[in-house]
């Protein structure tokens, strides 16, 4: 596994610090056709089981329902109720969200927000207490003239770096690197493609590592967190969070989760790396 951050053994975040960024990364094939079937049959709520009904291949299907019943099993573990009683309802974007509750929730606190991303057989799943969190998954390989289209819709300087990459691999890698975190942070703002991507901008290092960061017009948070990583080779993840109060409330870490959450084995412990923006010292 390989992962452009700084890692250490995992350790519980004492009593009184910040609660860290959660993540999952789970392959469709952690759960076997017939079990997602029968956790969806009994855990997604009507809307889920008549969007999964809908898909023409069965690929599809199969991505849909290990991402939703990953999405149910994992907020479950966090909230302290079970999967069916989960209510999630949506943003007038499509930005699904959880149901608070008037008491809050069983497991502490009264909110917790999430963010999805699936590509090519793997689920990315991001969950933070408070604040929110926005994560996307991409594989290397695609079609380069798919790719010549991400990066057409860039900033004027992203593009110039992109270029001075070789064509091939190395071009490809940069071009999914900032189409990864500008997916992270357009769904952490619930505006995914409702925002330009040429309005804001990130400067990366030529390894990993986001360096420099232009917000849009109008951005209500004044500091991000960004991390890139490759928990799997070839496999690229970007994972946002505002950094907007510092304190114990904003999450200082994150941890790591490979698979389907049956078990508590230990994640992979990470530090987040120093807020970027316009409000960063």
């Amino acid at each position: 596994m390989t992962l452009t951050a700084t890692e250490r053994p995992y350790a519980a975040a004492p009593a009184g610090t910040s609660a860290p960024v959660k993540i999952w990364l789970c392959p469709n094939e952690d759960l076997p056709p017939d079990l997602a079937s029968v956790l969806a049959k009994n855990w997604l709520d009507e809307e889920e089981r008549r969007t999964a009904g809908q898909f023409l291949f069965e690929r599809d299907r199969r991505q849909y329902l290990v991402a939703h019943t990953l999405v149910r099993r994992a907020l479950a573990l966090e909230a302290g109720l079970a999967e069916a009683e989960l209510v999630i309802w949506r943003s007038p974007r499509g930005r699904p969200f959880l149901r608070p509750l008037p008491g809050g929730l069983p497991r502490g606190g009264g909110h917790l927000d999430f963010n999805l991303s699936h590509a090519n057989g793997y689920n990315l799943l991001g969950i933070v207490r408070r604040h929110r969190v926005g994560v996307d998954v991409e594989l290397l390989g695609r079609d380069a003239q798919a790719l010549g289209t991400v990066a057409s819709t860039f900033a004027a300087e992203e593009r110039e770096w992109v270029a001075r990459a070789a064509p091939g691999r190395d071009r490809d890698r940069r071009v999914l690197r900032l189409w990864t975190l500008k997916e992270a942070y357009s769904k952490a703002r619930g505006l995914g493609l409702g925002l330009p991507f040429d309005e804001f901008a990130f400067t990366l290092a030529d390894g990993s590592g986001v360096t420099g960061f232009r917000p849009p017009p109008g951005d209500p948070f004044a500091r991000w967190r960004f991390l890139e990583l490759e928990p799997v080779p070839d496999v690229l993840v970007a994972i946002a969070v505002p950094a907007d109060t510092g304190g114990d409330d904003e999450p200082a870490a994150l941890q790591l989760h490979h698979g389907f959450p049956w078990a508590r084995d230990a994640p992979h412990h990470i530090d987040l790396p120093e807020p970027l923006g316009p409000g960063a010292s």
